[in-house]
């Protein structure tokens, strides 16, 4: 399961067989196009902690997303976009969060940070490979929700991985089961 998010994050090369992206191969690309299909393709890890470096503010981490996203943006413009950012993944006021280091987050926050580090790039797909199974349990419907909104109102595909069969059955419109590489069931 995990391998189909890293092929289609290009982090791994396709050996045999293709996969088709809004009608387009994907195929492992480097440099300029890379940068173009990270803006079409982001990811979402399972823990968001390990995701977020450390020495860095919430500040820092979207805006510098947002740059390399977002070339245009610049002063005031960029900190309006990264407070937008925090707003879309429900950290409000942001100026409760935008200053805070990851280790002063609650594993639930983390988890909307790195959301909303990928959405920086304004993602047409988001790959989410287990992105609750490392929170606590009264916090995963939150994130759910939170994924689901962006589905729905936003139009962002998400490929939702994860071995929770009810997280699946409540967030996704169409599940695939695998077993050793292989489609098993699909419903």
């Amino acid at each position: 399961k995990s391998t189909i998010a890293k092929l289609l994050a290009q982090l791994e090369p396709i050996t045999s067989g293709k996969i088709l992206l809004n009608g387009r191969e994907v195929k492992r690309s480097k440099g300029r196009k890379f940068r173009e299909y990270t803006d079409e393709v982001q990811m979402i890890f399972q823990d968001p902690f390990g995701s977020l470096n450390s020495i860095h503010t919430v500040r820092y981490i979207l805006g510098r997303s947002l740059s390399i996203h977002r070339k245009a943006l610049r002063g005031n413009h960029l900190e309006q976009a990264t407070y937008e950012l925090l707003t879309r993944v429900n950290l409000t006021p942001p100026e409760r969060f935008i200053d805070k280091f990851p280790h002063e987050l609650s594993g639930g926050q983390r988890q909307r940070v790195s959301i909303a580090r990928a959405l920086a790039a304004d993602p047409t797909v988001l790959l989410a490979d287990e992105p609750i199974s490392m929170l606590d349990v009264s916090i995963r419907l939150g994130i759910l929700n939170l994924l689901k909104d962006l589905r729905d109102r936003e139009g962002i595909a998400i490929l939702y991985i994860t071995h929770d069969v009810a997280s699946a059955r409540y967030f996704a419109d169409e599940t695939l089961v695998m077993y050793a590489g292989m489609i098993v069931e699909r419903g």
